[in-house]
């Protein structure tokens, strides 16, 4: 492991305001990581801020900071998959944050909870019902289809029509579980309920959801002589109110509660996590002291109630079954080990059961079967699930500097002398090759972690393993900054269309990693804007006659200009039917600079010909891009026949004389050189 880069969040004005330690930290699938600290005014220490900061992780150095409005300490942060953010308190407040018109440097809250005087320790987003596996020994297939699939996943809560119902749930310290929901009409239904009938102190609770829509929440009181106990949560909706029922499911007590060595070394349970959000039956615990922690790791299972001897001789009835019952067992434990400060889970969608641990062994894909310990030394440790046994160790920087160990060839970075700098909060990415960490001077770290998690593997393993993560990141959408063309282009033309854009997104995020291929990742933004203006442009197309089975004007648009290869664009126009593209002034009107932008797009092209030789010039991609430069013909017809409704919607040139047609010539330029790119041809310097 070695620090890809760290961000200081702080720029240090002159003002009477200081920081604190920060206090949680949420890292989001769209590589937004936000983080919590208090601001403490120095001349009055009454008085304090509790703000929020996000970073996109591709640009570092810009940090987004709101002021919260908690009036205490934020103890949880937690991102959704569309990019909203839920914050909650010591004082039970918990707002939803949303980004405004889709920025990141601006952010609202409209909505929000509470539970007065209640301090938040558990906080979590309903599921929606979407789960995806990952098979592993599938991944030499050109299949997506086999690669991925999705599982029976029910959500928290559904609609009518089986749509998943938004909404969050909170575990309070009192024992009280509340849930929020979101109705269609903006409405929000809230209600709490007791974790059980003798409510007691939670110091530590998580939650996590099963696929048959129900919740499962853990919790303890923080102390490892207590039981872990567990907790089944029903949410549903009767007369438009929110109910909430609750079962007690079988506790557990830690192993080294029972170790006469062991009993009172440990005397506090001091994190709690469930292995994945969507498996209930695998826990984390670690317990610690001031001197050193140990970690167990439990599951679920469902195992035979044994019979008494007086029964055991009875004969058996036909179809008789023996009762089960749900215990849980140690799977493994650490030895004694430093303090620990924060862990961090990984999110890719790999169990840790038998067979799947066979195929990752088989196949060596090790992301997303370690765990992360932060220590009080200021070391990571990587280690696996199962097993708990230390795989890469990682030492940070005591000093606090920025220096990049990037020529280190080993997996440690040994210490310097100085203060201890230690991790508060640590999160993964969501292909596990990035940790995002939070020191306790309020710097960001992100740490580059190796897919072979320290063991020696060949060039083509490791090369396979992240093309392997980067179809899964095209195809959930995740993101992807922890040559993918050849495997996109085997699949099915309607999975091809679907996961257009976001090939082009991941394309243009690597090319951003190089300053040598900058003008290759220019050109990936542009197609993006291209393919956006297209789809913008064809959705205003309508069939003449309604609830025709024949193509849609825009299908059948795209096929008439593949099928034409006239550079007259007048006779392309003849075989289309020009009343599907008739609209009224005023929307005509309001595409003029969309329709600007692309006359100038094509004349931008044009006027590169003669520089086709140079590589670093943005617009050398599409050059070579036939399906880009089709694309571009079909808008040029789509704007000739709206000039002819209202000219004032086309593009403004600068002609050389009155009585040249601009776009006749661009279009003519245009269709030659996509005629090349279609025959495989060389691209020749064109005269009009």
């Amino acid at each position: 492991m070695e620090v890809a880069y760290f961000c200081e969040w702080e720029k240090r004005p002159k003002s009477n305001h200081c920081p604190s330690i920060p206090l949680a930290c949420a890292l989001s699938c769209r590589n937004l990581v936000a983080f919590t600290t208090d601001l403490k005014n120095e001349e009055d220490e009454k008085e304090v801020s509790h703000m929020v900061h996000i970073i996109d992780t591709e640009h570092p150095w810009d940090v987004y900071s709101i002021y919260s409005g908690h009036a205490e300490v934020i103890s949880c942060l937690e991102w959704d998959q569309s990019g909203g953010l839920l914050s909650a308190d010591g004082d039970g407040q918990i707002k939803c944050w949303a980004m405004t018109d889709h920025l990141v440097n601006s952010w609202e809250t409209s909505l929000g909870s509470a539970v007065d005087g209640d301090p938040i320790i558990a906080l979590s987003w309903l599921h929606n019902g979407v789960k995806l596996a990952l098979h592993v020994e599938m991944s030499g297939s050109t299949n997506f289809g086999e690669k991925f699939s999705r599982v029976k996943f029910s959500p928290s809560l559904t609609l009518f029509g089986g749509k998943p119902m938004e909404g969050w749930l909170a575990v309070t310290v009192s024992g009280l579980v509340t849930v929020s929901l979101l109705k269609p009409n903006g409405q929000l239904l809230t209600a709490s309920e007791s974790l059980c009938r003798l409510r007691g102190r939670v110091a530590l609770a998580d939650i996590a959801f099963t696929g048959g829509g129900n919740i499962v929440v853990a919790a303890t009181d923080g102390s490892s002589s207590s039981p872990v106990q567990f907790y089944k949560v029903c949410v549903s909706v009767v007369n438009e109110k929110c109910r909430i029922d609750t079962e007690l499911l079988p506790s557990l007590f830690m192993r080294c509660t029972t170790d006469r060595v062991r009993r009172d070394k440990y005397p506090a349970v001091t994190h709690l996590k469930f292995l994945t959000r969507e498996n209930s039956e695998q826990v984390l615990l670690c317990a610690s002291s001031q001197m050193g922690s140990i970690v167990e790791c439990w599951s679920l299972r469902k195992e035979g109630l044994p019979v008494n001897n007086i029964f055991q001789h009875r004969s058996p009835v036909v179809g008789e079954k023996q009762p089960m019952i749900l215990k849980w067992r140690i799977l493994s434990a650490t030895n004694d080990l430093d303090r620990v400060l924060a862990v961090a889970l990984p999110k890719l969608p790999i169990s840790i059961s038998n067979p799947d641990l066979k195929v990752a062994s088989d196949t060596k894909f090790c992301p997303g079967l370690g765990l992360a310990l932060a220590f009080h030394d200021g070391s990571i440790q990587i280690l696996p699930r199962l097993s708990l046994h230390t795989m890469g160790v990682f030492y940070g920087s005591s000093s606090g500097s920025s220096q990049r160990p990037g020529d280190e060839p080993a997996i440690k970075w040994q210490r310097a002398g100085g203060h201890t700098i230690h991790f508060k909060a640590l999160q993964f990415s969501w292909t596990s090759l990035a940790l995002a960490g939070v020191d306790n001077r309020g710097k960001l770290h992100m740490i580059r972690v190796s897919p072979s998690m320290g063991q020696m593997l060949d060039m083509n393993t490791l090369l396979r393993h992240l093309l392997f993560l980067l179809e899964y990141c095209m195809v959930t959408g995740y993101d992807w900054w922890d040559n993918l063309h050849e495997e996109y282009i085997r699949q099915n033309q309607a999975l091809q269309q679907v996961l257009s854009t976001r090939i082009v997104a991941v394309k243009a995020s690597l090319c951003k990693l190089s300053a040598a291929t900058a003008a290759r990742a220019c050109d990936f933004h542009a197609k993006l804007l291209l393919i956006a203006i297209s789809a913008t442009l064809k959705s205003l197309l309508r069939p003449h006659v309604l609830n025709t089975p024949d193509k849609s004007p825009g299908d059948r648009l795209a096929e008439i200009c593949a099928k034409n290869t006239d550079t007259d664009i007048d006779k392309v126009m003849i075989n289309l039917k020009t009343v599907e593209f008739v609209l009224d002034g005023p929307p005509l009107q309001s595409l003029q600079q969309l329709i600007q932008w692309v006359g100038d797009f094509v004349l931008y092209l044009m006027a590169n010909l003669p520089n086709q030789g140079s590589i670093a010039r943005p617009g050398f991609g599409f050059l070579r891009d036939g399906s880009s430069l089709g694309m571009l013909r079909e808008m040029m017809v789509m704007i000739r026949i709206w000039g002819l409704l209202k000219p004032g919607c086309l593009p403004i040139y600068t002609a050389a004389s009155d009585n040249q047609d601009s776009m006749s010539l661009l279009f003519r330029l245009l269709t030659k050189l996509w005629l090349g790119c279609k025959d495989g041809a060389n691209i020749r310097l064109l005269r009009p």
